[in-house]
């Protein structure tokens, strides 16, 4: 690997199809994306923070998602915007291994917040006097604190990839750098290191994900139970929201998963699409969705508003 690829500079593509007429419309929409995305998860966890209302357990949870999120957008999109507006296109050995990481340590994270909301749902709606006790503002700080810890350490086996050597065609068809491109890169057998991938990806989505949907199955079956009582329509539209989420983050990634691991061929810029509709459509959604779908946030940006301009509603 040394002599082959050490000083090895990969390029970025994204769209391998797209016109050259079109880049500078699609930097120019790629650059709104990630303003967007700074604005409003920034405004989330501004919220969150300083607004002592919303101190509690879940909304200490979606603070984490954004920042997340946020991060996210940050370790890729400026440096794909780049491509197009200084020519910065080529990125390092070093930045890809830094990227691959990030990538996948931020993914990988989502899945455990995901799955520790709807937890939190759950403990909600099926036991709800006793929730108070069991879902507290420290017990989840320190549940956040151990995913970060837990999912840093397990994104290092990620980094087996740069195990092998890349000596051929240095074009990453991709946003970013990650796993499944750049296996496609490497001049040597990488199918070791694609069945410890792939049993990674087991824990790091589908171990999450099966939680996920079996909580929401015993919600269901819950809500179902108390159909006679006032309660289920407003159970059921507190899970709504995380459904929304969920779908949006599991639904496209699980997909893209089970494609490659199936052998589907797509053509390059249907492949490219899905991991944009995986990396980045969520993280424009959430905080729309929470804002929209969450009272308290509601609240607390209806009252900001009012207090500024002095419009009673």
């Amino acid at each position: 690997m040394a002599n082959r690829s050490e000083g090895f500079d990969f390029e970025l593509i994204g769209f391998p199809g797209l016109p050259p007429k079109f880049n500078i419309i699609f930097s120019i929409a790629m650059f709104i994306l990630y303003n967007i995305s700074l604005v409003s998860n920034g405004s989330v966890m501004s919220l969150i923070i300083t607004k002592e209302k919303l101190h509690e357990p879940l909304y200490l949870m979606i603070a984490n998602l954004a920042f997340s999120n946020l991060f996210f957008d940050t370790v890729t999109l400026p440096k794909f915007i780049a491509k197009y507006w200084f020519d910065g296109g080529r990125i390092s050995f070093l930045g890809c291994f830094i990227q691959v990481y990030f990538v996948h340590f931020l993914a990988g994270f989502d899945c455990y917040i995901l799955m520790l909301m709807a937890f939190d749902r759950y403990v909600a709606i099926c036991k709800p006097l006793r929730y108070s006790s069991i879902v507290t503002y420290r017990v989840t700080m320190v549940a956040c604190g151990l995913l970060w810890l837990f999912v840093a350490l397990l994104t290092f086996l990620n980094l087996l990839i740069f195990k092998h050597p890349f000596c051929g065609p240095n074009k990453i068809i991709s946003f970013f750098c990650n796993n499944s491109t750049m296996l496609r890169l490497a001049c040597d057998d990488v199918n070791t290191t694609r069945e410890t991938l792939l049993m990674i990806v087991l824990v790091s989505l589908f171990l999450p994900l099966t939680f996920i949907i079996l909580s929401y199955v015993i919600i269901i079956l819950f809500i179902f139970s108390i159909n006679h009582s006032k309660g289920w329509r407003k159970a059921l539209s507190t899970c709504t929201t995380h459904w929304m989420v969920m779908t949006l983050f599991f639904l496209p990634r699980v997909f893209v998963y089970i494609a490659n691991y199936v052998k589907l061929v797509f053509s390059p810029d249907l492949n490219v699409f899905l991991i944009f509709l995986h990396s980045y459509f969520p993280h424009l959604a959430n905080p729309i969705i929470y804002c929209l779908r969450t009272e308290e946030i509601q609240r607390t940006i209806v009252n900001i508003f009012k207090s500024k301009t002095g419009f009673e509603m």
